[in-house]
């Protein structure tokens, strides 16, 4: 379905007259009668009185305007987060850091202002009335002289298919290791635990059979959910890959020596070479996120962190190496 304005040929300011005059210019143009020969026209038509009910309906086409419903009057949801007891977080480094939502944090479910619990435009069938004066029914009639009759969606191309719904959830990185699982709002009333299985991949989505809205004749759609991966403090996926940078002291850079570094499935140690420089790459193999050909490698970028308060036996051995031990670092780039 393209969107109603489109559809209609007409801009988003558009007075509801100026989409009822739109509507019936083209309903004229497009009516299946005038245009027995053209097996297109019964769709075209449909799409026509898809977009109308939307845009001829004011409270609809605020739901569509706000981003609640979609060109087919499809009710929209998306998975939020919340700041429920113990969502805060902690500094990446210290003490009981992780990932957002391992507390709680990221498990409540927002719905937009009210939206998104309408169900959405009937597709096909020509009954009901809409606003910007008259429904569609009341509109063929004035155009046929009085005459016209109502359409059942039967004659053009069978019962209404059933209507699906889609949305988002977001899970933490760790999360799509381990698998989880979030409780969902959906648009006919029910709440249901959507599983999230382990290896999920960004921007893929879960099927949920049977949990969407009924279509005529009975048919019931299906829940359409796209889990996302939301950002993490620490880690910034590269594909299947994870980088993250690495704070080390400077004798840890200097003299080498292992240090502990967090994964997404728990700490592992990393040796650091002697004399490392900042900015230094290293890779540790298999720590990265899930992907068809086995899992993605995690980088982790050495950054030298000098202490917090000045220290006069540092700022002394300096002044020795500088004057006693010179060198150039920036050589090749002056």
């Amino acid at each position: 379905m393209r969107d109603p304005y489109d559809v209609l040929g007409v801009q988003k300011n558009a007075t509801p007259a100026a989409v009822k005059s739109a509507f019936r210019r083209l309903a004229k143009k497009l009516h299946p009668d005038a245009n027995k020969a053209d097996k297109t026209a019964a769709a075209k038509f449909s799409e026509l009185n898809s977009a109308y009910e939307i845009l001829g309906d004011e409270a609809k086409r605020k739901a569509f305007d706000r981003g609640e419903i979609d060109g087919e009057g499809k009710p929209r949801f998306q998975q939020g987060f919340g700041g429920g007891p113990g969502g805060g977080h902690r500094g990446p480094w210290g003490a009981g850091g992780g990932a957002p939502g391992q507390d709680g944090g990221f498990e409540s479910f927002t719905w937009g202002p009210g939206g998104a619990q309408r169900g959405g435009a009937r597709r096909g069938g020509f009954r009901g009335s809409f606003g910007g004066g008259g429904g569609i029914d009341d509109i063929l009639k004035e155009m046929m002289g009085g005459a016209g009759r109502q359409f059942e969606p039967e004659e053009f191309g069978g019962a209404q298919p059933s209507r699906d719904v889609t949305g988002t959830v977001a899970i933490t990185l760790p999360e799509v290791l381990t698998g989880t699982s979030r409780r969902v709002h959906l648009p006919t009333g029910k709440e249901i635990d959507v599983k999230i299985p382990p290896g999920m991949a960004d921007g893929q989505t879960i099927r949920l059979k049977g949990q969407g809205l009924p279509g005529h004749g009975g048919a019931v759609g299906d829940a359409l959910i796209t889990v996302t991966f939301a950002e993490h403090p620490m880690f910034k996926r590269d594909g299947a890959n994870l980088r993250l940078e690495l704070p080390v002291t400077l004798y840890e850079a200097v003299l080498g020596g292992k240090v502990r570094v967090p994964t997404l499935d728990g700490a592992v140690e990393l040796a650091i070479p002697r004399g490392t420089s900042s900015g230094r790459t290293m890779r540790v193999k298999g720590k990265g996120l899930p992907a068809k050909d086995g899992a993605g490698d995690m980088y982790v970028t050495i950054r030298i962190v000098l202490p917090e308060t000045g220290d006069a036996e540092l700022d002394e051995l300096m002044k020795k190496w500088r004057d006693g031990k010179p060198y150039d670092p920036r050589r090749d780039i002056s």
